[in-house]
């Protein structure tokens, strides 16, 4: 069993953690009625593919209107991680599915910041955020965000980050959005090979000032690249719980996570979206082991790799790589 090796989680969509019951509570505190077919009567999110997933994930994530939910939400993904081993994760967030709900910038960050802060005094985990744009909105939007997120000085907002519908947009079109977030002193992550093939990691590497790619599995496909990414140190945040979920790959046999790690491209493990998906961080440790063969000091490698390539400063980063 691999629940005592320590964990580190730089893959994780703060709305998309959340779980049916979360959905539920969260709306009868907000006077809400849910649209019917969000999730079914054992309770498994509905959806068949990728588009019909992002609509799932906006219908679920519209029952947070409130800084109180954002909080309850954060403290919630985080102490259940804790419990499984996680010393560290980067919670992926969203201003603009924020201000779809009626919530302003601040009061989205104030309150992912409460539940951060009473997960940590609780269980000595340690949250931090990586601001996102969504890429299906737009480049323009996207700018406003990331001028936003660096102006927001936060010490806990050590990213900026894009996710959303890979085939929609370039990923140039959001340099100049990337270029505010890099200039201000953040790290930089895209969304990119997951549902789009090689060229769309290249595009990322070559067009963005990023030192991550989030999924980037099919990275695979082409042999130059495996070589650019180890040769740029460039890491992958993988997620193969997600990519099976969303027929990427058919099975855990055909998912090429161990032949990018044998590579020596640099992997690190995620739950991505975990009740849409039917995982979790301490789920995808375990498939690697069980599915992949990664041995105990290997799986403990990985937590390394993400401890060293997480945006956190750098004082923390080696208190948290101390405990290893």
């Amino acid at each position: 069993m691999t629940r005592q090796i320590p964990k580190a989680e730089l893959h994780l969509h703060l709305e998309g953690a959340m779980t049916p019951a979360l959905v539920r509570s969260f709306a009868m505190r907000n006077g809400l009625t849910l649209p019917a077919g969000i999730y079914d009567d054992q309770d498994r999110y509905i959806w068949s593919d990728f588009p019909e997933f992002l609509k799932s994930f906006d219908k679920a994530s519209a029952a947070i209107r409130t800084k109180q939910d954002y909080a309850d939400l954060t403290h919630f993904y985080l102490t259940e991680q804790a419990k499984s081993g996680a010393l560290y994760v980067e919670l992926f967030c969203s201003p603009t599915h924020a201000a779809e709900c009626g919530i302003s910038f601040d009061d989205h960050l104030e309150g992912v910041v409460d539940g951060i802060d009473r997960a940590e005094k609780e269980c000595g985990i340690i949250g931090r955020i990586i601001m996102t744009c969504v890429r299906h909105v737009g480049g323009d939007i996207a700018v406003d965000v990331a001028k936003d997120t660096v102006a927001c000085g936060h010490p806990y907002v050590v990213g900026f980050g894009m996710g959303g519908n890979e085939s929609m947009f370039s990923q140039e079109t959001f340099y100049p959005a990337f270029k505010v977030a890099a200039d201000g002193g953040l790290g930089c992550t895209t969304h990119a090979g997951e549902v789009q093939g090689p060229q769309s990691v290249w595009d990322a590497i070559d067009k963005l000032p990023v030192t991550r790619i989030g999924h980037g599995v099919r990275s695979i496909e082409d042999p130059k690249l495996v070589e650019a990414l180890v040769k740029r140190g460039i890491v992958l945040e993988v997620c193969p719980g997600s990519n099976i979920a969303l027929s990427v790959y058919p099975d855990f046999a055909a998912h090429p996570l161990r032949k990018l790690y044998d590579a020596g491209v640099k992997v690190t493990l995620g739950s991505d979206d975990p009740p849409f998906f039917h995982t979790s961080l301490a789920d995808e440790y375990q498939c690697a082991q069980d599915g992949f063969g990664f041995s105990d000091a290997e799986l403990l490698g990985i937590t390394r790799t993400a401890l060293e390539a997480a945006f956190v400063d750098d004082d923390t980063k080696a208190l948290l790589i101390a405990k290893l």
